[in-house]
């Protein structure tokens, strides 16, 4: 007596809004519930060398002109290979109505693939680039008007102040430093003395080493504005008031470093916490990415170089 053969148990037909929503969690991963091993490899490959790697290459290695359209290339791209992922997987199930299922496709597999990809893979990545090369900082304060005002988030370098690294500490600098008073909190001033530097403050006039920092006046409407010069790096810095604070004669002791807001009326600075161990200054300012005001979008400031 002979039985006529049943389907087995493992052919399933694949569910498109599965498969969407997988990839929608992480790109690949729909396609690996379709059976596509390695369509679902190169586009979580994709997905990872496009999204992180393409922020710190706009930040750090293209001509300041190029970081915008570079950033915002890379965040299209991202988001294309994120979308396409979704579509291809949602199409890829809808072709499969009849599938053999592997022993190892169910759901605690794809949960820990989930896990490894984005707790493990993304996040690795993630903080490498931030720990080494590349931070984004916003910034909550007016203490370094006029370059720098509130709303604005920047690129801080973090290949900078390090062994082998190609950036030394200098002068002029505007840098991210740990605050000495709080040190779950970042504070952004610039250098004004490094190691051994006599910094000298009388009035509005700081001098380095007997050598004063001003290069232009520019007075108006009860606001101090003026340049300050140290080498062939110039920037600007303003006061409100006409007083000044205490006159200061220091010498920057071994391994430390002496900051100042640019704003310098409205600023705490090594005036008042001292000076700062140069190991806790952790990156130097580059550029501005983006910057949000009462208006709005500040479009124009949108790819500013830090001065």
């Amino acid at each position: 007596m002979t039985h006529a053969a049943l389907p087995p148990d493992d052919i399933h037909p694949r569910r498109p809004l599965v498969a969407a929503l997988l990839s929608l969690a992480m790109p690949g991963l729909g396609q690996l519930y379709n059976g596509g091993l390695n369509r679902a490899l190169w586009l979580f490959l994709a997905f990872v060398a496009i999204s992180v790697p393409g922020v710190a290459i706009a930040a750090l290695y293209v001509p300041s002109v190029l970081m915008l359209p570079l950033l915002l290339a890379s965040v299209l791209l991202t988001l294309g290979i994120w979308i396409g992922s979704v579509i291809d997987a949602w199409r890829g199930a809808a072709r499969r109505s009849v599938y053999t299922r592997r022993e190892w496709q169910v759901s605690g597999v794809y949960a820990l693939l989930f896990l490894v990809g984005n707790a493990f893979i993304l996040s690795l990545l993630v903080n490498t680039m931030r720990d080494h090369m590349v931070q984004a900082f916003s910034i909550p304060s007016a203490s370094m008007e006029p370059g720098i005002v509130p709303g604005d988030y920047l690129f801080a370098d973090k290949r900078y102040n390090c062994p082998g690294c190609k950036s030394r500490v200098a002068i002029g600098d505007v840098g991210v430093f740990v605050y000495p008073n709080d040190r779950t909190l970042y504070y952004i001033k610039r250098v004004i003395g490094l190691p051994g530097d006599r910094v000298t403050i009388q009035g509005h006039r700081v001098s380095i080493n007997g050598r004063s920092l001003l290069h232009e006046d520019v007075a108006g409407g009860g606001r101090g504005v003026a340049s300050e010069q140290f080498g062939a790096h110039v920037w600007q810095v303003q006061w409100s008031q006409v007083a000044a604070g205490p006159d200061i004669d220091v010498t920057v002791p071994p391994g430390q470093i002496f900051l100042l807001g640019d704003n310098r009326d409205f600023t705490t600075d090594s005036r008042q916490f001292g000076t700062v161990p140069l190991s806790d200054l952790v990156g130097k300012a580059r550029q501005v990415w983006f910057s949000w005001g009462k208006d709005g979008i500040r479009w124009g400031r949108l790819g500013t170089v830090v001065e």
